[in-house]
């Protein structure tokens, strides 16, 4: 069978699962981005509690496998009553990996902030609060942005995990058409090339676009 009478025949679950790998991606990195926000700011805590939580999420997510972590989620968790629907698990173990990752990059592009804007902001009278909000996060994300895309290319290809928790996603659809057909060749370099599209014209562009539009508003370009 040609490739293109192998698209033509088996496109429509290709998309299909194209379509719930893109809904994965987006769910995933919302979430993750909301725990890298929550865990970098924890760990920058003065608070021994709140930094001591951040630090053993953070060296647990990222010293165990995403894989072991999506069964756990999965498999394990309604063993203690916890069910959680295959979709959902997805993402969230997805998500929850790569905030244990990006809470780091948080943390260094706070840190990264020249000390003369905290200094100046607080001879302002800014509260913590307003002043980590208005002075220091916009300037730090700049600095986030660029390691950033890179983390969201990489949670990109972490979603072709959850195709093992049986998750409709392209993965999933590809396995299921190559259990059927056996063209290896032709479902798989489909899947490379839908996996490289999308990294490489939505995922990269969005984010050096965001990177610009970020620098303009701070002046910096």
């Amino acid at each position: 069978m040609t490739i293109l009478d192998f698209l033509a025949q088996y496109w429509p679950r290709l998309v299909s699962g194209t379509g719930v790998t893109i809904a994965q991606f987006f769910l995933a990195a919302v979430l993750g981005i909301a725990i890298s926000l929550a865990m970098g700011l924890m760990k920058l805590s003065q608070s021994r509690i709140l930094r001591g939580a951040a630090i053993t999420y953070i060296e647990i997510f990222r010293g165990t496998s995403l894989l072991v972590q999506l069964y756990w989620i999965f498999f394990v968790l309604p063993l203690f009553g916890v069910s959680i629907d295959k979709f959902t698990a997805g993402y969230v173990a997805v998500g929850m990996n790569i905030g244990a990752y990006g809470a780091e990059l948080v943390r260094g592009g706070i840190l990264s902030v020249p000390r003369g804007q905290w200094e100046a902001a607080l001879a302002i009278n800014m509260s913590p609060a307003r002043r980590m909000w208005r002075i220091i996060l916009p300037q730090a994300l700049v600095n986030m942005l660029p390691p950033w895309g890179n983390l969201m290319i990489e949670l990109l290809k972490g979603t072709a995990l959850v195709s093992l928790i049986s998750v409709a996603d392209l993965m999933f659809q590809a396995k299921q058409i190559n259990g059927s057909t056996f063209l290896s060749a032709q479902v798989f370099g489909t899947a490379l090339v839908i996996y490289y599209i999308l990294a490489r014209f939505l995922v990269t562009p969005f984010m050096r676009w965001l990177e610009r539009a970020m620098a303009r508003k701070l002046g910096k370009v």
